[in-house]
């Protein structure tokens, strides 16, 4: 089953990226395989008070974002939404609620 679904997040996830610098697209089925892929994988972290939780904003270096299957993407669960992170530059690249 965890493998079936990090093979589902791979092919899904892509071709979501269009570049760095261009916003993601998750449609609503790659948001349900990638919340059970989160839920299954759960990497929770506490937002630091000092950090505002919005697209490119850059992830501080004392959180550990897990990797999701295809290793395109990192992810942390923050204030009860889950957070695509781009793994290159560790900016907020999708939040889902």
């Amino acid at each position: 089953m965890i493998f079936r679904n990090a093979l589902v997040v791979t092919v899904l996830l892509a071709g979501t990226a269009l570049a760095a610098a261009q916003t993601v697209v998750v449609t609503p089925e790659q948001q349900i395989v990638v919340r059970e892929y989160v839920k299954a994988n759960p990497v929770i972290v506490e937002r630091p008070s000092n950090f505002e939780l919005v697209l490119g904003a850059i992830v501080p270096d004392i959180l550990k974002p897990g990797a999701l299957a295809d290793n395109q993407y990192q992810y942390v669960v923050m204030d009860g939404r889950t957070v695509l992170i781009d793994p290159q530059t560790r900016k907020v690249v999708y939040i889902m609620d």
